[in-house]
C-alpha cells in the first residue's frame, strides 16, 4: 500500500489516492510529500538502518582503541557529566540545520519559480551512488551490459545472457565482478555465471528504482557523485539535487536532472542523455532561456558523444555540451 513521511512534522500516512512517486499534501501540516511504495519505503528504511549501524560500530571500535587522556579535575556544575557523556556519541536521528538542498530551493523562490525538491533522491546511503560510479568511469566497458538490459526492460524480457568470449581475460573478469556485485545489491534478481561458456546469465529485477536506475537513472548519480567528489576536494560548500521538478508561472512543468549550486554563485543545471539527444536541443535551449543561466551552468551530458562534437554543437547553441568522459574534470573546474 503506497505510503509517505512529511519530511517537516514526521507525519506518516498511507494513502490510496496518489500515483507512486507524486507529490500529496501532508494530512498534517500540507506540506508537500513524495509517495512511495511500501516495500521500497521499507527498503530503503533498512538500508538507512545498515548505515547507521555500520558507522555506529566504526565509531565504537575507533574510540575502544583510543586511548583516553588524563585531565585535570576541575569543578563541574550540575548535570555538565550528563551533557558530556551524551556529546560522546552522536545522536542518531540528528538532521543537519539546513537540507542539501536550501539554498537552490531559495535560488527559484527568488525566480518565481515553484521548485518540488525531493530529498530521498539525492540520498546516498543506499547503493545507486556507488554502481553509478563504477558504470561512469569504466562506461565503454559496461555498454554492452547497459544496452542489453535497457533492450530487456522495453521488451518486458526477464533475462539477459552476456557472452564474454571474445573479451579480454581482464575484462572479462571485471564485468563478472560488477555483476556479481550487482546482484549482491539487489540490482539483479539473479545472478549466474557459466565458466566453460563464459557466459553470464542474469534475472532482471522487477522494482521500478532499479528500471528507472539501468534506463538512465545511473547517469545522474554519476553526475551527482562527480560534483560531490569535487566539493570534498576543494571544501566548497554546495547545495544540491536531484530530479527537481520546476513548474513556471504560466504553469508550465519540467523535470531538470542535477542541481548544483556552489556557495556564492548561481546554480549549475545538469541534464543527462543516455541515448539520443538532438530531438530535444531546442527544448533545452527554451528552458535555458527561462532559467535564465549562462550557457556555461545549462550542461547537456551525453554518452553518446565525443569531444569534438561537444565543442562543435556548444559553439552552435547556447548550452555547454559535455561528453560522459570529461564531466568528472568539467566539474572539478567550475566547482
Amino acid at each position: 500500500m503506497p505510503i509517505y513521511r512529511c519530511n517537516k512534522c514526521g507525519f506518516v500516512c498511507e494513502d490510496t489516492q496518489t500515483p507512486v512517486n507524486t507529490p500529496t499534501a501532508c494530512g498534517r501540516c500540507g506540506t508537500p510529500s513524495t509517495v512511495y511504495g511500501t516495500v521500497f519505503f521499507v527498503e530503503e528504511l533498512i538500508k538507512r538502518l545498515a548505515t547507521v549501524t555500520r558507522d555506529f560500530k566504526a565509531l565504537q571500535a575507533q574510540q575502544a582503541t583510543t586511548p583516553i587522556p588524563a585531565a585535570a579535575p576541575q569543578a563541574a556544575a550540575p548535570g555538565a557529566a550528563t551533557a558530556s557523556a551524551a556529546s560522546a556519541f552522536p545522536t542518531l536521528d540528528a538532521t543537519p540545520a539546513t537540507a542539501p538542498h536550501t539554498a537552490l530551493a531559495q535560488w527559484f523562490a527568488q525566480k518565481n519559480i515553484q521548485a518540488t525538491i525531493d530529498p530521498s533522491a539525492a540520498d546516498t546511503s543506499g547503493f545507486f551512488d556507488e554502481a553509478a560510479a563504477e558504470l561512469g568511469d569504466d562506461y565503454l566497458l559496461f555498454a554492452d551490459l547497459l544496452d542489453r538490459v535497457r533492450y530487456s526492460y522495453r521488451k518486458s524480457y526477464t533475462n539477459v545472457n552476456l557472452e564474454l568470449g571474445k573479451l579480454s581475460q581482464k575484462d572479462g573478469q571485471t564485468i563478472t565482478r560488477f555483476c556479481r556485485s550487482l546482484y549482491e545489491h539487489t540490482f539483479f534478481a539473479r545472478y549466474h555465471y557459466q565458466k566453460p561458456e563464459k557466459i553470464v546469465r542474469l534475472t532482471l529485477q522487477t522494482a521500478p528504482a532499479v528500471r528507472q536506475f539501468f534506463e538512465g537513472g545511473w547517469l545522474e548519480w554519476y553526475a551527482l557523485m562527480q560534483a560531490l567528489s569535487a566539493r570534498e576536494r576543494r571544501s566548497v560548500a554546495l547545495s544540491y539535487a536531484r530530479g527537481v521538478k520546476v513548474t513556471f508561472p504560466n504553469e508550465d512543468l519540467h523535470e531538470l536532472d542535477v542541481l548544483l549550486q556552489p556557495e556564492g554563485q548561481e546554480p549549475i543545471c545538469i541534464e543527462c542523455k543516455t541515448g539520443e539527444f538532438r530531438r530535444d536541443i531546442d527544448k533545452y535551449v527554451r528552458l535555458n532561456k527561462r532559467l535564465g543561466l549562462p550557457k556555461s551552468r545549462f550542461i547537456l551530458c551525453c554518452t553518446d558523444l565525443n569531444e569534438e562534437q561537444a565543442q562543435g554543437l556548444s559553439a552552435m547553441y547556447d548550452l555547454s555540451f559535455v561528453p560522459l568522459q570529461m564531466l568528472k574534470t568539467h566539474l572539478q573546474k567550475m566547482i
